[in-house]
């Protein structure tokens, strides 16, 4: 018998099964004082009736909702998708819920997610900024609520962050290019992301002057729109650049497409190198060499300093670097 709303409670399952509430309570949770055979009698009773836990009333008791909120760009890009797709599986290991909010990289809109995330009184936060004076930052840093940047790092800021090693992918996709005998390379990103854009480029100028590439044969750009894409591109192809580094492998896919269908004659011999593996998760059409930054293994440290934070509030800052490393294919 339930009640009128047709949720059925732990009474419920305690009348059907003859043991107490605070039995059938701690039988589902699976505590170590209750018998196995008990707690087998008492989910497998659960199951049949249609139990589901009330998390409301759990959070009004325990004062945490078990749900973290992730604050990203937007799931059409597959660096995001995949990384949620993780997060949520990771998340889950630990008992908790995500709940998934894009901020399009907007700042207002990153703001409107922080406070969706606060009035649901989250348990913490990952957070992807979008700039580094995000006003959604800092309504997360005054409200005390645990937060946990990804994939983005604040140097001048205390707070906890997991990072891919940038700087080293960034040489090791310069490195690449040099090795396969290109002597002119460039380094495209799309738009300006904040921490990452900057220390990818300084580690593929690094790879540049080690091998002594002259400074005016290294090509760097930061442009937006297809036409100025195209532009940029094209006037390097006829500078004589045959390797490209660019920010992520969607951007890679994106430049490979628009010399394609605008006719542009592209040398044979022209490579790019991507960032973030995409290719290891989903299949593409144009295989690329990529920068791979263990996503897997981020989703499982981001879950674990938030955590910690969480349990453990005085904690120093965390700062965790996932190293990286070169996943070679069939050039571009």
């Amino acid at each position: 018998m339930t009640r009128g709303n047709g949720r059925v409670t732990l009474e419920d399952i305690a009348k059907a099964t003859g043991f107490t509430i605070n039995t059938v309570s701690r039988a589902l949770k699976n505590k170590e004082d209750i018998s196995r055979q008990t707690c087998e009698i008492i989910q497998e009773k659960a199951r049949e009736m249609g139990y589901v836990r009330n998390y409301l009333a759990s959070s009004l008791r325990s004062g945490r909702t078990k749900t973290f909120a992730m604050i990203t760009g937007t799931m059409s890009n597959p660096f995001y998708a995949i990384l949620a797709d993780l997060l949520q599986e990771e998340a889950g290991k630990k008992g908790y819920g995500l709940m998934i909010l894009c901020s399009r990289d907007d700042p207002e809109t990153e703001a409107g997610a922080v406070e969706m995330a606060l009035s649901r009184q989250v348990d913490g936060v990952l957070i992807s900024p979008a700039s580094v004076d995000s006003p959604g930052l800092k309504n997360l840093r005054s409200s005390g609520l645990p937060f946990v940047l990804l994939s983005r790092y604040l140097r001048m800021e205390k707070d906890d962050s997991v990072i891919q090693d940038d700087e080293q992918g960034g040489y090791l996709a310069g490195k690449y290019l040099i090795e396969k005998g290109h002597r002119k390379v460039a380094y495209l990103s799309y738009r300006h992301v904040v921490y990452s854009t900057r220390t990818r480029g300084e580690g593929f100028r690094r790879a540049c002057r080690e091998a002594g590439i002259p400074d005016q044969d290294v090509f760097e750009a930061e442009t937006a729109g297809d036409e100025e894409i195209l532009r940029q591109l094209t006037e390097w192809i006829r500078k004589g650049v045959t390797g490209i580094f660019s920010f992520c492998d969607v951007e890679a896919w994106s430049s490979l497409t628009l010399l394609e269908e605008n006719g542009c004659a592209v040398p044979e011999n022209l490579t790019f190198v991507g960032f973030d593996n995409i290719l290891g998760y989903i299949h593409f059409p144009k295989p690329i060499p990529s920068i791979d930054g263990n996503l897997r293994e981020e989703a499982r440290v981001a879950v674990e300093v938030l955590r910690n934070r969480i349990h453990e509030p005085d904690l120093p800052p965390q700062h965790r670097v996932i190293p990286v490393k070169l996943v070679q294919r069939k050039d571009s």
